[in-house]
Parts: C-alpha cells; structure tokens; sequence
C-alpha cells in the first residue's frame, strides 16, 4: 500500500460515511434513535460509533489523549454525529495530505482500553480504520432495510464507478 492508495481509501471511507449520513437525515428522528437491539443500539449508536472509533485512531496517531467520552455517547443527534465528523475529516485529511510511502512502516504503541499494549504500524492502523467503518456501515444498511428505509449502496467498487464521488477526494 502507498500513501496515495492510503488517501484513495479514505476517500472512499468518506464518500460512504456521508452516504449514510444522507440516508439517516432522511428518517424520523424516533426511528434514528430506536433501539434495534444491534451493534451499539440502532443506527444513531452505530454511527456514533464510528465516528468515535475514527477520532480515537487519529488521536493515537497525533499523539493525543483519547476522546474525553467513550463510544460517542456525548453525541445525541445526527447533526452533532456528523459534525464531530466533519471534523475529524478535516483533520485526518490533513494529517494524511503530507504523509509519505515510508511512513506506512512506523510505528505506534496502542493500548486499547480492554488491555493490552500493541504496536502497529501505521500502515496496519490506517486499513484498520478503513476496515472499522465499513463493517460498521453494513451493519447500519441493514437496520435500514429493517426500518423500511432503502439503503445507500457503499461499496468499494461503486466508489470507484462514480467519478463524482471520485472527484470529491478532498472534499469534506
């Protein structure tokens, strides 16, 4: 992987999280928030906490303390979710403007709440993130269609296929 292929990635991890972001905004807000009894609740949790996941990683790589709450549970509605978002977005594509192909090898100590110490690179840390989010996402498509809402589709390939979403690399 390289620096452009890391910034290609999140490229897309960006195009697919406003994907969902849209397609939330287009909910009551009682069906946002309800409880379908899945990962971190529904979907408002499950966005929450991708979006809390994201900001932990850049944090570890910047060098910073964690997010002062756990899980984004200081986040309370889709605007404030997508928000914080945005500004993690910024931030991270700032932070992966300048990154170079050798720095995919550096490390990071990580130590994750549940215990442990680990060291990553940061090549291994930016898939991750990548990883994380899609998995996440999939989930929050299918408490979509279990809500009766149509889901955006948000895969890699449809990424690639849409060149305004390509063209969008930079956007926010």
């Amino acid at each position: 992987m390289t620096a452009d292929e890391t910034r290609e990635l999140f490229g897309y991890n960006a195009w697919a999280n406003r994907l969902l972001f849209d397609a939330a905004a287009a909910l009551s807000d009682e069906v946002y928030h309800r409880d379908l009894k899945s990962s971190f609740g529904g979907i408002h949790g499950t966005l929450a906490h991708i979006v809390w996941a994201e900001q932990l990683w850049l944090c570890r790589w910047l060098g910073r303390p964690n997010p002062a709450v756990p899980q984004g549970r200081d986040l309370t509605s889709l605007a404030a979710v997508r928000a914080r978002w945005k500004e993690i977005e910024a931030e991270r594509r700032a932070f992966l403007s300048g990154f170079t192909d050798a720095r995919l090898a550096e490390t990071r100590v990580v130590k994750p709440s549940t215990g442990g110490e680990f060291r990553h690179s940061f090549g291994e840390m930016l898939r991750h993130v990548v990883d994380h989010s899609s998995y996440h996402r999939g989930q929050v498509v299918t408490m979509l269609r279990q809500v009766g809402a149509v889901p955006p589709t948000t895969g890699l390939i449809y990424y690639y296929r849409n060149s305004n979403a390509r063209k969008g690399l930079t956007e926010g």
